[in-house]
C-alpha cells in the first residue's frame, strides 16, 4: 500500500494536477484508491458509464476499440481522465495486458473535493485550459 506522500509523488506527474500544490494534492491522494487487476482483466468496457480515472503504478493497460489498439498505458500513464468531468460513456475498453496496480480516482469523490477546495479547482481548470490550448494549437504564457 502506498502512503499519502507516495501517492502525492505519483499525482504530481499527472497533467491535470500539474498546477496543484503538493499540500493540496494530499487531498486528492486521500481519495485515490489502489486497485489491482490480473492479466487479461477488463478494467472497463466501451459504452459503460464513465465514473473514474486511473494512473498506472505498474503493469500495462491496453486501450482498444473495435479490436484496434488506441494506446498502451504504462507506468505513470493516465487514462480515463475526462471521466472526472463528464459522465459520457467510455469510448474504449481498458484491459490489463499483465498484472497491474493502478490508482483509481472516483468522479463523485473528486467533485466533492473540488467543492471544498477552491485552489484545487483553480489548478485543474488552468491545466485543462492549457490542454485545450494545446489541442487547438494556441500557446499562452506558462
Amino acid at each position: 500500500m502506498l502512503t499519502t506522500v507516495e501517492k502525492v509523488i505519483v499525482l504530481q506527474d499527472v497533467d491535470i494536477f500539474e498546477r496543484i500544490l503538493s499540500e493540496d494534492l494530499s487531498h486528492i491522494a486521500l481519495i485515490a484508491e489502489e486497485v489491482s487487476f490480473g492479466k487479461n482483466s477488463v478494467i472497463y468496457s466501451e459504452g459503460e458509464p464513465s465514473d473514474s480515472m486511473y494512473v498506472v503504478l505498474n503493469g500495462r493497460i491496453l486501450l482498444h476499440r473495435d479490436g484496434s489498439e488506441v494506446m498502451v498505458a504504462e507506468e505513470k500513464d493516465v487514462f480515463g481522465s475526462w471521466s472526472l468531468f463528464d459522465a459520457e460513456t467510455r469510448v474504449v475498453t481498458a484491459t490489463a495486458q499483465e498484472e497491474a496496480l493502478l490508482l483509481k480516482i472516483d468522479r463523485e469523490d473528486f467533485l466533492d473535493l473540488l467543492t471544498d477546495h477552491s485552489r484545487i479547482t483553480q489548478g485543474v481548470l488552468r491545466a485543462l485550459v492549457r490542454r485545450l490550448r494545446g489541442l487547438v494549437g494556441v500557446r499562452g504564457p506558462r
